[in-house]
């Protein structure tokens, strides 16, 4: 262990914050879209075209009962990353179809009672029955979609912590940068984050982005102060690393945002360690900092943001209606990348 509490080598340990009980936020998910695009090839295109390499994904898009969450999954499919069955009003989705000149008669529809409620219970009923690999979020409230996901009976709960990962193409930084958790676990405990970044790890390692990912527990301060629990917190979790209780990675914490993400900075603090400065992950102290770390990202620094939901039984595609096209289809991506991996290690079977 380092002077800060970190480990210089140790494994991916998520961000503590004891002193707030444990909750969970499913209001619409944050949309991470930038103010404007850079015109070079992206990190973005090179993880589209790898999902284009694997075999098509099939995705359960529950609701498609709007122009953007439609076209969206339309686009996906036809480029070749998912297999879209659509779930939802059969009326309505043909409805919102014509109206915006989508073709989708070569797609199956699933139709459903009117409600938002009856797609999700269904999308999630096509899951078990080993229909889907992704299930993928339409118009329909974040809420009611995780509701049956995060069910006790029926739904795809696995003896992980459900957690969200921002993929995040930043133009100014040389790596994919992954933020977690910013979307659904608003406090969460030592155990917890022990699972969102374990989740985060295991994406990584799965979906081709490398391996062994370099993890910064961050805080405001890269020192252990008892004034500031999450600084505490992140050493215990170097710790619970090094004894291979989260497995996979590289951990440093706590690291303040700067001499995480830029080796000037962690040279100027004097910290040496194989994390500060290049770091490929940054887990997030709570929901709060992690949703203004993300839009920072995306509107200062005109980041690209694809969205997944981890440790359910499959991946998650949460979109939001602002993302782009461009978003949509990386968010797609990364679960089909994700789900191809989980498909050759222990395929989906109807349960």
């Amino acid at each position: 262990m380092n002077r800060r509490g970190g480990l210089n080598a140790a494994q991916a340990a998520p961000k503590p914050n004891v002193q707030v009980p444990q909750a969970q936020d499913w209001s619409e998910p944050m949309s991470v879209t930038p103010a404007a695009a850079s015109g070079t090839k992206s990190k973005y295109d090179r993880l589209i075209a790898a999902a284009k390499g694997v075999p098509t994904v099939s995705t359960i898009v529950v609701h498609p009962c709007d122009e953007s969450s439609l076209r969206g999954a339309i686009g996906s499919a036809e480029a070749d990353i998912i297999k879209a069955i659509l779930v939802g009003p059969a009326a309505k989705i043909r409805d919102v179809a014509a109206r915006h000149d989508l073709n989708i008669s070569g797609y199956e529809i699933v139709d459903t009672p009117p409600t938002e409620a009856a797609a999700a219970s269904k999308g999630v009923e096509l899951i078990h029955e080993g229909k889907g690999e992704v299930l993928m979020k339409g118009s329909l409230h974040t809420d009611e979609i995780m509701r049956a996901v995060t069910a006790k009976d029926g739904g795809l709960r696995t003896a992980r912590r459900i957690s969200h990962v921002f993929v995040m193409d930043v133009p100014a930084y040389t790596e994919t940068i992954f933020v977690t958790d910013a979307a659904i676990n608003i406090f969460p405990d030592l155990d917890v984050k022990r699972d969102i970044i374990q989740n985060a790890v295991d994406l990584f390692n799965q979906a081709g982005f490398g391996t062994t990912p370099r993890v910064a527990i961050l805080s405001a301060v890269e020192t252990v102060t008892s004034k500031i629990p999450s600084t505490v917190e992140a050493a215990a979790l170097c710790k619970m690393a090094d004894r291979r209780q989260i497995t996979g990675a590289l951990l440093d914490g706590p690291l303040a945002f700067d001499n995480a993400i830029d080796m000037e900075a962690a040279r100027i603090k004097g910290i040496t360690s194989e994390v500060a400065g290049r770091a490929q992950i940054l887990v997030v102290p709570d929901l709060e900092s992690g949703n203004m770390l993300a839009k920072n990202l995306a509107y200062f620094a005109k980041a690209d943001g694809a969205g997944i939901v981890l440790g359910a039984r499959v991946p998650v595609v949460l979109t939001s209606r602002a993302d782009s096209a461009r978003s949509r289809m990386a968010s797609a991506a990364v679960a089909a990348l994700h789900a191809d991996a989980r498909r050759r290690k222990s395929p989906i079977a109807a349960a």
